[in-house]
Parts: C-alpha cells; sequence; structure tokens
C-alpha cells in the first residue's frame, strides 16, 4: 500500500504540537502552535479543527497524543523497533485517523520508554541522514541516546537533563543565579569538564559556593551550570559508544550545545534537523498504513 498522495500528520508533544501537511511525499506546510496533549481536552474537536485548517485528510498522530495525558493511551511497541512494527502498533481511531505506538525497552533491569522520538528516530534512518548503525541524541526536556542497529531502534536512554536544569533554575537554592541565558563559551566549557566528573550533586552545590566566595560570577552561572548538566549526560553515554561519529536530532540552539560536549569527549558530533526526521518517518509510516 502507498501512501495517499496527500495526508496530515501532528508531532503531538506535552506543551507544544506541530501540524505537517504532505503533498506527493514533501511537506508542503507545517505550523507550530502551543495546543500541547497537556492542555486539550476534546482530541476529537482539535482533530476536526486541524482537519478543517490544513484539508478534511487521513491524519496520523504521534508523540503524546497516545499517552495517559493525550487522547487514548496506546501500547508501546518493544524494542528492537522499525517502521513494520510502529505500523503493526498503529492504533485505529477511525479509518483514517490512527494515532503511531510509542517504544519501549527493559535492560539490566532499568526500563525505559518514548513516544514522538521513535518517528524522529527511524525518520532520520529513512531518510539517510544518518547510518542504519549508529547512535542517535535527542536533547530536550528529556534527552533520548538511542542506538540504531540495522536501521531499527535496538535500544534507548532517557537522562532527565533539560528537567533537571529548568528544576535548579525554578525552585532550587541556584535558582537567584540562574537567570542569565545560556551561550557556548569559556563558562559552559568549564561546566563540561566538570560535569564529566560525573561527581553531580557536589559539582551543583559548587555553583553556590562559587557565587558566595566571588569565584564565579552569577552571569556565567546558567551557564555553567548547563555545561554540568549536558556534560555529564554526555560523558555517561561514551563509556561503552562505538561510534565515533554521534548524530544529534536538534535544532541548532541546544543542538550546538550537545556537540560541543561530544566534541569534548573526542567523538564527532553531526546534526541533524529534527523537524526533517520526523517528516521521513511519518512519512514512511504512511507508505505502509495509509
Amino acid at each position: 500500500m502507498s501512501a495517499p498522495s496527500a495526508f496530515l500528520a501532528v508531532d503531538w508533544g506535552t506543551t507544544n504540537r506541530r501540524v505537517f501537511r504532505f503533498e506527493d511525499g514533501a511537506v508542503v506546510h507545517t505550523e507550530r502552535d502551543d495546543r500541547g496533549a497537556a492542555s486539550v481536552t476534546d482530541f476529537a474537536g482539535e482533530v476536526a479543527a486541524i482537519r478543517e485548517r490544513f484539508g478534511d485528510l487521513p491524519m496520523l498522530l504521534a508523540g503524546m497524543v497516545g499517552s495517559t495525558v493525550g487522547w487514548r493511551v496506546v501500547p508501546y511497541v518493544a524494542v528492537p523497533a522499525g517502521i513494520d512494527e510502529l505500523v503493526a502498533g498503529l492504533d485505529w481511531i477511525d479509518d483514517r485517523t490512527a494515532i503511531v505506538p510509542g517504544v519501549s525497552c527493559s535492560a539490566g533491569g532499568r526500563a525505559d520508554v518514548m513516544r514522538g522520538e521513535e518517528v524522529q528516530l527511524l525518520g532520520a534512518v529513512a531518510g539517510w541522514m544518518v547510518p542504519s548503525d549508529a547512535l542517535l541524541a535527542q536533547p530536550g526536556t528529556h534527552c533520548k541516546w538511542a542506538t540504531m542497529k540495522d536501521g531499527r531502534i535496538g535500544g534507548f536512554t532517557t537522562a532527565m537533563t533539560g528537567e533537571l536544569f529548568a528544576l535548579l533554575r525554578g525552585h532550587s537554592l541556584l535558582a537567584r543565579a540562574l537567570t542569565a541565558e545560556v551561550t557556548d563559551g569559556d563558562a559552559f566549557r568549564e561546566g563540561l569538564a566538570e560535569g564529566a566528573r560525573r561527581d553531580l550533586a557536589a559539582s551543583l552545590f559548587g555553583i553556590r559556593a562559587a557565587s558566595v566566595l566571588g569565584v564565579r560570577g552569577d552571569a556565567d552561572a546558567a551557564s555553567f551550570a548547563s555545561g554540568v548538566l549536558i556534560g555529564a549526560d554526555v560523558a555517561a553515554r561514551m563509556d561503552d559508544c562505538a561510534f565515533e561519529q554521534i548524530h544529534i536530532l536538534a535544532d541548532p540552539g541546544l543542538g550546538n550545545l550537545y556537540a560541543a560536549a561530544v566534541a569534548a569527549t573526542g567523538r564527532e558530533p553531526v546534526i541533524v534537523d529534527s523537524h526533517s526526521a520526523f517528516a521521513r518517518g511519518v512519512l514512511a509510516i504512511g507508505d505502509k498504513a495509509l
């Protein structure tokens, strides 16, 4: 089965979503808004409104729309997972509206889950943006580190790096010192080196001590703190990494910070556009499902 000449897809996160309209295998229009799954109560109404605006077309929905805060809970597909497994796990709302399942894994006694990222990961491979065997990082509130094997998701780890930074910035002893914008400068690079020691709790309190003693100005504290968290996250993934290139699926801002952290470990970072990866992934699903 091949995808229709036109269809819609929604990358539906917790706080935001992005709508794509595809025609003849290409994205012809995309828009982002703040109608994330956590703010929606009438998903059927939202889907109808999307069709009214973007076209009365078949639709694939991915991300948190299939979670406990979404339209309905769609069971996870276990790793190893590729496009075929996602298609088999589609939850059809009606004959032209389906929710893409998330992916789960369990290794070493630790369970992990993702929703939405799986479309980007598989799309990056399907679109020849990354090799079929690779380590991919998806920075964000919860950073995903996925090992791709033979073009499928073989396993992954989630790190709460972005959420920890937000919590420190909003509710911790350090909050008043972490108001500046994060930039890739000397303070951030110093933070990367500190984070690589992976004594995270002590390193973070050191930010407070440096402020009190005047060792580091508060203007640099946010960049240093971000460096500590990202540096610890990246260093932990490099311990048993067999790849010299690390592919980073992200927008340039956050992607560049992770690229600096990867480069500091001696690996080569390669930034991949996450929106293009999602588009390629949902196209591959649509080719088999619609």
